[in-house]
């Protein structure tokens, strides 16, 4: 069996014999370890050139070696870039206007804390989105990159993230602004969540047109949020996002950060088509078996491989032993399991230590 294939049998009720293996967010990875992986300058990640984007996509996925890969949109065809001695720039074709590329720092991403200024009315949310609210779906094309990406790896899932709308929410006022606002002004909330998942419609729709096969919903902070809020301002909206994906052709991946077990029920409700969690930290545990004895087979669960403080550090025989327990207890899912990992792959884990993951993996799984 293909990658694909294995991933595709993964999200079946039959489940399958043979387990796929796989990065979470595998484009944190590929910045943190972009020398290791491929031998293009950083800046060829903004390329709008088809051949520079296709040698580094190539370089790195033949070093990683899992069965999915975020499938990109493509490049604009409007700007160029550029490399001078002064630097790399970006420039527009239509106004040659040039804007400075700086190189991605590692570990470079964060939520924002605290924000100056919050929106505190409808009319302010709607100003965000005004350029979202007017396009127009009918415009969306397919785009030659992910189309060559597709016919040079059809053995591979093609993956894309989104983020839900109460995750929108988070990056619109920041994590401090955020729970205040759902605490002072929940309307406002919701009125944001109810905007979001009607414009989320044209995206997944854009996933679908592209190529995609699989779709990893994003959730961060939002398991700070009480069991009765997260009911009534998360589930109804991760159930309308999770019944578009499967509208339009693909399957569905709910991650969420943080302790899940007083919103297990809740999660499972949503419908998604498997679902994914953190490693054991802060504080609450989130042992695979534990995992696996609650859903029972309801749907798809991935791996939740310790990333940040046992895949750096383990030993060759202690990546094979936690691998094979992973996927043992996946086996007890009813075979509806993907090896996977709790969370990113750490700047200070070696490209080496992670294609021996994918690869013990592989064997283990079948």
């Amino acid at each position: 069996m293909t990658g694909k294939e294995k991933i595709q049998a993964a999200f079946s009720k039959e489940g399958t014999d043979k387990i796929p293996a796989v990065l979470c967010y595998e484009g944190i990875y590929i910045r943190d370890h972009w020398k290791q992986l491929t031998s293009c300058p950083w800046w060829y990640a903004n390329e709008t050139d088809l051949d520079r984007q296709i040698q580094w996509h190539s370089e790195v996925i033949a070093n990683i070696g899992q069965d999915w890969f975020a499938l990109p949109r493509g490049s604009a065809s409007e700007y160029s870039i550029v490399e001078r001695t002064d630097g790399v720039f970006k420039i527009d074709k239509r106004t040659q206007k040039e804007v400075k590329l700086n190189e991605p720092k590692i570990s470079d991403c964060y939520q924002e804390w605290h924000r100056d200024h919050v929106p505190t009315t409808r009319e302010e949310i709607d100003n965000i989105f005004r350029d979202d609210i007017q396009d127009d779906i009918t415009e969306i094309k397919r785009n030659e990159l992910p189309d060559k990406l597709l016919n040079l790896y059809p053995e591979l899932c093609p993956l894309a993230h989104v983020a839900s709308p109460l995750q929108d929410c988070v990056s619109i006022w920041g994590f401090e602004g955020f729970m205040l606002t759902l605490h002072d002004n929940p309307e406002l909330i919701e009125y944001t969540c109810e905007l979001v998942a009607s414009l989320m419609a044209k995206g997944i729709y854009e996933l679908k047109i592209r190529g995609v096969e699989a779709v990893w919903i994003e959730e961060c902070y939002i398991d700070m949020i009480s069991p009765e809020m997260f009911g009534e301002f998360n589930v109804p909206y991760i159930t309308r996002v999770v019944e578009m994906i499967r509208e339009n052709g693909m399957k569905s991946v709910y991650y969420h950060t943080g302790d899940p077990w007083k919103k297990l029920d809740l999660i499972l409700g949503a419908g998604a088509d498997a679902i994914s969690f953190e490693e054991s930290k802060k504080g609450f545990t989130i042992d695979i078996e534990d995992i696996v004895d609650a859903v029972q087979g309801r749907c798809t669960v991935l791996g939740n491989l310790n990333a940040t403080t046992f895949l750096p550090v383990c030993t060759e025989d202690e990546l094979q032993a936690e691998i094979k327990r992973q996927i043992a207890a996946g086996r007890k899912n009813k075979n509806r399991f993907i090896m996977s990992m709790g969370s990113p792959v750490t700047p200070g884990t070696s490209v080496e230590k992670v294609r021996l993951y994918c690869d013990i993996a592989h064997e283990i799984g079948g």
